[in-house]
C-alpha cells in the first residue's frame, strides 16, 4: 500500500497531541522538521518510508556547511527518530532507516541569564505614562516574579489569577497545570494594571485574556518578545537575550539567594529534576567568576 507522505504526518502528529500530550509549539517544530525533509526526499527522488541508506547523512552535512549549528540538526534528528519510531509501531514500517545516524553529542549549554541590577533596570523600562508601559511593566514583573515561559505568560487569562492569595494558575507544557506564587511586586502592579490601564486596551471588558494585544486577544509571543527586546534597548542591556531570559534569571536568583532545587523545579513546571539542575551550573558559575575577580588569589 502507498501511504502519502502529509497524511502520515498529520496520523503521526495526532498521537503525539492525542496521546503524548506535546504542546502547540513542539507539534510546530515537528512539522517544520518533517516537512523540510520530505521537501529533501522529493528532491532526491525518494520516499519518506524508504530514503535511502546515506540520505539523511549527506542531508545533515548540507545543513552542516549552509551554516546549521550542531544542536539544530540534533533537534532535527530527534523529530525524525519520533516519527520513525511512531510508523515502526504502527506497522509502517519493518526496520526504522535511521536507527544507525549519529551525531556528535551536544553539550549542555548555561542558559543566558541577568545579573539582578540587570533585571531591575529592564523592569523599569517600560514608559508608564501609557497603559501599553503599565502592561508590559506587569508582564515583566509577573515573567520574573513567578518564572512562567513567555507562551504561559500570553495565554493567561484574568480567571487564573488570585491577587488576594498571591498566586496564578498556570497551564504548561503537556497541558499540566500549577499554581506559582506571584511575589509582592508583581501583584502590585497587576493590580495597578487592572485597575488603571486594561480597560483602556479592550473594546471589550468581557473578553478573558489578561494582557490583550490586538482585538482583544490574547498577545502573542512573538509580539512580547518583541517588547522585551525593545525594552531592553531602553535600559541599555548589552547581553544577548532570549525569550526565556527572564526566566532564566527567576530560578538562577532563587537558586543563589539559597532556594531548594526541587523547590525551584516546581516552580518552573520541570516534570524532571535533571532539567534544573542546570540552574545549579549557572549558580556555581556566578561563584567562581566572583572569585575569580574578588579574591586576591582568584
Amino acid at each position: 500500500m502507498v501511504h502519502d507522505s502529509q497524511t502520515l504526518l498529520d496520523e503521526f502528529l495526532d498521537t503525539q497531541w492525542l496521546e503524548q500530550g506535546a504542546s502547540d509549539n513542539t507539534l510546530a517544530a515537528y512539522r517544520r522538521d518533517l516537512m523540510a525533509w520530505c521537501q529533501y526526499l522529493d528532491e532526491c527522488a525518494e520516499t519518506l518510508l524508504a530514503p535511502g541508506a546515506m540520505t539523511l547523512m549527506n542531508w545533515l552535512d548540507k545543513r552542516r556547511e549552509a551554516g546549521y549549528q550542531l544542536r539544530s540538526n540534533a533537534r532535527l534528528l530527534s523529530s525524525l527518530r519520533g516519527f520513525y519510531r511512531w510508523a515502526l509501531l504502527e506497522g509502517y514500517l519493518e526496520h526504522d532507516p535511521i536507527a544507525d545516524v549519529k551525531l556528535p553529542r551536544v553539550r549542555s549549554s548555561l542558559p543566558d541569564t541577568l545579573e539582578e541590577d540587570e533585571v531591575e533596570r529592564l523592569l523599569a523600562a517600560p514608559d508608564l505614562s501609557t497603559d501599553l508601559g503599565v502592561r508590559d511593566r506587569a508582564m515583566l514583573e509577573v515573567l520574573y516574579g513567578a518564572g512562567l515561559r513567555v507562551s504561559e505568560l500570553v495565554g493567561l487569562t484574568t480567571d487564573a489569577l488570585n491577587l488576594r492569595q498571591g498566586v496564578v494558575r498556570v497551564h504548561g507544557k503537556g497541558g499540566k497545570e500549577r499554581l506559582v506564587p506571584l511575589g509582592e511586586e508583581a501583584v502590585y502592579w497587576l493590580e495597578h494594571y487592572m485597575r488603571h490601564s486594561r480597560a483602556a486596551l479592550m473594546s471589550d471588558r468581557n473578553r478573558p485574556a489578561l494582557f490583550p494585544g490586538r482585538h482583544d486577544a490574547c498577545m502573542t509571543r512573538q509580539t512580547f518578545w518583541y517588547r522585551i527586546k525593545a525594552h531592553a534597548l531602553a535600559a541599555n542591556i548589552q547581553r544577548s537575550l532570549s525569550p526565556h531570559t527572564l526566566r532564566h534569571a527567576f530560578a538562577t536568583h532563587l537558586l543563589n539567594h539559597g532556594a531548594n532545587l526541587r523547590v525551584v523545579q516546581m516552580l518552573l513546571g520541570h516534570s524532571d529534576l535533571s532539567t534544573t539542575q542546570i540552574y545549579t551550573h549557572v549558580a556555581q558559575a556566578r561563584l567562581e567568576a566572583l572569585h575569580a575577580d574578588h579574591h586576591p588569589r582568584g
